[in-house]
């Protein structure tokens, strides 16, 4: 429990939480985004 106090608690802790939570949102923004071009480029070759 008294980790939980110091990772929400201390700016540091904040910081990290924050870096965390960004980090997997890049990860998850770009594996969306890579998936969409294989998808329309499959369509696209499909039509040639």
């Amino acid at each position: 429990m008294e980790a939980l106090k110091l990772l929400f608690g201390s700016d540091i802790g904040l910081l990290s939480v924050f870096t965390v939570v960004f980090a997997a949102g890049t990860v998850v923004f770009i594996y969306g985004y890579a998936k969409k071009k294989m998808v329309e480029d499959a369509a696209n070759a499909a039509k040639k």
